[in-house]
C-alpha cells in the first residue's frame, strides 16, 4: 500500500506528492469566480441560495442565535471542554511569546524613527466541515486573532441538516468568547468576507483551510482582503533512522494520510529494514482504522517510503518536499532537525508524535504546503498584525541630507520628489531647474 521507491528514483513520485497543491484547474476557478460574483451583486441572497445548493439546506437565519451558542457549550462533554480548554491555553501561551512590540529610535540631531504594531480591526476564519468535524481550526486561527488584538472575529462555517455548524464548532467558538458566527461554508463563506453582505461585514483578514474552492476563493480575493495562505492537502514527511519503531512510525503516516484523498505521507530513511518493517505495519494497521478508504486511497498515489544510501541524501530529499509536518525519529533528533532546512513544524524525537501539534503543544498547526515551507511559515500573531513605519525630520538632518534627497528623486526623474524636499530647505528654484536665489525662509 506504502510504494517504495529507492531514492535514484525517488524524483517522479516527490513531483506526483508536490504537484498535488495544483488544483486551480479552469473549471474550479470559473465556478469560483462566478459564485464570487454571486455573492458580491445580492449579498445575503446569493448566500441562501448557494448554500440551498451546495449545502441541501436553507438556514432561517444566516448568523448563528447566541442562544444557539450557548446550548451547544452546555452540551459540551465536561471532560472535553476540558481538553478544549487546555489546549487553548497552550495556543494562547505560544502566541504571547510571538507578539512584537511597536518601538521608536532616537536617530539623534532631534530625528526619530520607528515602528507602531497594531492590529487589523476585523478578522474572518473559515472552518471547514469536510469529512470530520474540526475544533481545533477554530483554537488555531482564533487564538492568535485574539492574542492580536483583533476588535471582531467572524467564524464562518458550513450548516449541517438543521441549519447550523457543527455543535463542536458552535461549542469551541463560545468557549472562546466568540459571537458571531454565519452558518455558511465554500467559496461563498470567502466571498461574504471578503466583500461584506447585509449579515457579514467585510474583514481585513480571511484565515482558514477548506477545500480546493475554498483555497481558489482565498486565492482570488487577495488584495481586497489579506489571507493566511493558500493551503493544499495535508502532508507529512517522517524522517527516520533504525533507532525508529515501525509501528510508531506507520502511525504518524497514517495520522495525516487519513485527512483526505489527497494527503501525503512519506517516509524517508537510509535503513531498507526499517522501510520494509513499516510498510507492513502500515498494511496491519489500515483495515482497523475508520478511514480506512481514505488511506486505500492516499497512501498509493501519494505516499512513499523512500530509501536513501545516506543520512545526508534523506535530510536532501526532506529538504527537496519542505513538507508542511516533519516528524523526526531518531536518537539524534536534535543534531539532524539542525541540517533540515525546509519544513512547517518539526517534531523532534520518539516521542513526539504529529497530532500533539494538531491540538495541544500550543504551536499553531495551519502550516505552508506543498512545498512552500521553502518561504512560507505557521499561523501566527502576525497575520493579525500592520506594521506602521513613522519618520520625524529636523531641520538640523534636512538641512545635512535634503540634498542627496533631492538629487535621488531627479535621478528617477520625480521632480516633485525633489521640489517636497527643496521648498523646505528654501530653494525652490532649484527643483525647477533655475539659479537658486536667495531666501530668507526658515526651516521650522
Amino acid at each position: 500500500m506504502l510504494p517504495l521507491v529507492p531514492y535514484a528514483e525517488r524524483r517522479a513520485r516527490l513531483v506526483a506528492v508536490l504537484d498535488r497543491r495544483a488544483v486551480f484547474d479552469d473549471a474550479v476557478e470559473a465556478s469560483v469566480r462566478a459564485i464570487l460574483d454571486d455573492v458580491c451583486q445580492r449579498g445575503d441572497a446569493a448566500l441562501l441560495d448557494l448554500t440551498e445548493r451546495f449545502d441541501g439546506v436553507r438556514p432561517e437565519a444566516l448568523r448563528v442565535p447566541t442562544d444557539a451558542l450557548d446550548r451547544a457549550l452546555d452540551a459540551l462533554d465536561p471532560a472535553l471542554r476540558e481538553t478544549f480548554e487546555q489546549a487553548a491555553a497552550n495556543v494562547r501561551r505560544f502566541h504571547e511569546r510571538e507578539m512584537p512590540a511597536s518601538w521608536t529610535h532616537d536617530d539623534g540631531d532631534g530625528v526619530t524613527v520607528g515602528q507602531r504594531i497594531s492590529p487589523v480591526e476585523r478578522a474572518g476564519l473559515y472552518v471547514p466541515a469536510g469529512t470530520a468535524p474540526l475544533p481545533s481550526s477554530v483554537i488555531m486561527n482564533a487564538v492568535p486573532a485574539q492574542v492580536a488584538g483583533v476588535d471582531e472575529v467572524w467564524v464562518c462555517s458550513p450548516p449541517g441538516p438543521d441549519g447550523l455548524p457543527h455543535p463542536l464548532v458552535l461549542a469551541t467558538a463560545r468557549l472562546l468568547g466568540l459571537d458571531h458566527v454565519v452558518a455558511v461554508g465554500g467559496a461563498q463563506a470567502v466571498g461574504a468576507l471578503a466583500f461584506g453582505t447585509e449579515t457579514v461585514p467585510r474583514v481585513d483578514v480571511v484565515v482558514g483551510p477548506g477545500n480546493a474552492y475554498v483555497a481558489t476563493a482565498k486565492k482570488l480575493v487577495v488584495g481586497q482582503v489579506g489571507i493566511d495562505s493558500v493551503a493544499g492537502p495535508s502532508e507529512v514527511v517522517v524522517l527516520a533512522d533504525d533507532s525508529a519503531d515501525p509501528t510508531w512510525a506507520a502511525a504518524d503516516l497514517l495520522a495525516q494520510a487519513e485527512h483526505d484523498e489527497r494527503a501525503s505521507a512519506v517516509l524517508v530513511t537510509p535503513s531498507r529494514a526499517l522501510a520494509e518493517a513499516v510498510r507492513a505495519e502500515v498494511d496491519r494497521l489500515v483495515p482497523t482504522l475508520a478511514r480506512a478508504d481514505v488511506l486505500r486511497a492516499s497512501l498509493p498515489a501519494f505516499g512513499a517510503a523512500v530509501v536513501t544510501d545516506s543520512m545526508d541524501d534523506a535530510v536532501a530529499c526532506v529538504d527537496e518536499l519542505a513538507p508542511e509536518h516533519l516528524v523526526i525519529l531518531s536518537d539524534d533528533a536534535d543534531a539532524l532537525w539542525g541540517r533540515v532546512r525546509h519544513a512547517g513544524a518539526v517534531f523532534l524525537g520518539h516521542l513526539t508524535p504529529e497530532p500533539v501539534g494538531d491540538y495541544f503543544a500550543g504551536p499553531n498547526h495551519v502550516l505552508p504546503t506543498g512545498g512552500t515551507a521553502r518561504f512560507a511559515s505557521a499561523l501566527g500573531v502576525g497575520v493579525f498584525l500592520r506594521r506602521q513605519s513613522v519618520v520625524r525630520y529636523s531641520a538640523a538632518r534636512l538641512a545635512e541630507s535634503g540634498e542627496a534627497i533631492a538629487r535621488f528623486a531627479e535621478a528617477e526623474g520625480l521632480d516633485a520628489h525633489a521640489l517636497a524636499v527643496r521648498v523646505r530647505m528654501g530653494d525652490e528654484s532649484r527643483a525647477k531647474g533655475e539659479e537658486p536665489v536667495p531666501s530668507t525662509a526658515a526651516i521650522k
